[in-house]
């Protein structure tokens, strides 16, 4: 155990949705119609099903109706992809997202890419993701918003501190990196080609990991007093971790983000804020 004693702050990400989601809600009882948005699944994967029911439940608590699009294993590429053209065209739709991983045997790109631009809430379509690197168009990668989201509310000197992200994957560590320095904010990164990874998280005065292996960042990795934000889940018999080690990090970080109970919940008020800027272009 590390011998500090800092007094370490854990970040309430459940709080920053709640407050998230009432600001959605009177949004959302302004306009002149109910949004709809719709979560396809596909295969009954328990894993997957729950985050269906959290996303279904937020929805419904700020006023947007949700249709579920459950599918089964055997379903064909061809047919998932008609059943979406055919979601596309419902008039109030104002969100589509594929709950993923999809099974192997499905064209996951095509599938991604059947969803109308303006309804792929989730970015993850080849042409939002352009768009989002060209800083056009409303939509963004709700776990990289979360990341920033949460950042802003701990009202931190971002441009005098060394900025970390580790893991440059395609739903977070790209598009948080990105976003970040379109803020005009050096950051640095880690990914599989970095040949000093612990020496750049010692010396990171924020922490974003997003690496998907659990409990990697230690206590006595970091500096103290470091701001650590958790974007990392891996699964191991339907348990559910973080890449950080919340118990030897707390009492040298100065704030952390559990997992869960951190990013999780505040990406799902991200989603949703898409959801309702789509909302807003429609009327």
């Amino acid at each position: 155990m590390s011998s500090s004693t800092m007094n370490t702050i854990i970040i309430d990400g459940r709080k920053i949705k709640s407050d998230a989601l009432e600001e959605i809600k009177k949004e959302i009882y302004s306009l002149p119609f109910t949004p709809l948005f719709c979560d396809i699944l596909v295969g009954g994967d328990p894993v997957s099903a729950s985050y269906v029911r959290i996303k279904a439940k937020s929805a419904t608590e700020v006023g947007i109706k949700f249709r579920d699009a459950e599918f089964p294993n055997s379903v064909t590429t061809e047919e998932l992809i008609e059943e979406i053209e055919n979601l596309n065209r419902v008039p109030a739709m104002c969100g589509i997202i594929i709950q993923l991983p999809l099974p192997l045997h499905l064209d996951k790109q095509r599938v991604l890419d059947a969803i109308d631009s303006r309804l792929d809430v989730d970015c993850l379509g080849s042409l939002n993701s352009e768009n989002f690197y060209n800083n056009e168009g409303e939509i963004g990668y709700p776990t990289a918003l979360a990341c920033l989201k949460i950042l802003d509310t701990l009202n931190l000197d971002l441009p005098i501190k060394k900025i970390l992200i580790l893991g440059q994957g395609r739903l977070v560590g790209l598009p948080v990196t990105h976003l970040l320095k379109n803020r005009g904010l050096e950051v640095d990164i880690v990914n599989t080609k970095t040949e000093n990874p612990e020496e750049l998280i010692k010396n990171a005065d924020v922490i974003i990991s997003a690496i998907g292996k659990a409990k990697y960042i230690k206590g006595s990795m970091i500096k103290e007093g470091a701001v650590v934000i958790d974007a990392g889940t891996s699964e191991d018999n339907g348990v559910i971790s973080g890449d950080v080690d919340l118990e030897s990090v707390t009492g040298k970080a100065s704030y952390v983000s559990p997992t869960p109970g951190g990013v999780g919940p505040v990406t799902v008020a991200m989603l949703l804020t898409n959801v309702l800027n789509v909302a807003k272009d429609k009327k």
